[in-house]
């Protein structure tokens, strides 16, 4: 079975992240979405709440689950979890730099693990949850970037 991380904070789960999963599936038997504490970046949504929002969305989808973790290197949790690949999304220049360290610090750590990259869709390349977050801070209409249950839950945190 070829199995695929896709790490990320997933603060809230965007129309970006839905599109890289959807098609990271294609080509894998199952892809975990691991969703990290991030205390650093002071996530709006706790580690089970943004799980219950991935869940949602890919309730019909056996090929897709998803795994909260914390305090372990990502490769640790592809290793303990028989994967083969880590997916990371770009969607600018600007992630490019970041990512490719990443990626090579990856390699070095886990020789084994390949770390294999994905844009999303053209209409989404400027999507970012903190960009969501800021505008459903504002009372902004996010119906374009998020699915409507990620919609509801914003509202419930911004109300």
């Amino acid at each position: 079975m070829k199995i695929a991380i896709y790490p990320g904070s997933f603060d809230p789960l965007t129309f970006g992240h839905i599109d890289i999963l959807e098609r990271a599936a294609s080509l894998f038997d199952k892809v975990i979405v691991g969703v990290a504490e991030s205390k650093a970046k002071k996530p709006l949504f706790t580690v089970d709440e943004r799980l219950a929002l991935i869940d949602e969305m890919f309730a019909d989808n056996d090929k897709i689950e998803s795994l909260g973790y914390s305090e372990k290197l990502t490769v640790d949790l592809a290793r303990e979890n028989n994967a083969i690949a880590i997916i990371r999304g770009l969607r600018a220049v600007a992630d490019f730099e970041y990512e490719f360290q990443l990626a090579t610090m990856n390699r070095s750590l886990a020789p084994d693990i390949e770390s294999i990259f994905f844009t999303p869709k053209d209409t989404l390349i400027y999507v970012s949850s903190s960009l969501v977050k800021e505008i459903a801070q504002f009372g902004g209409d996010v119906t374009r970037f998020v699915p409507k249950h990620v919609v509801s839950a914003l509202e419930k945190k911004f109300t």
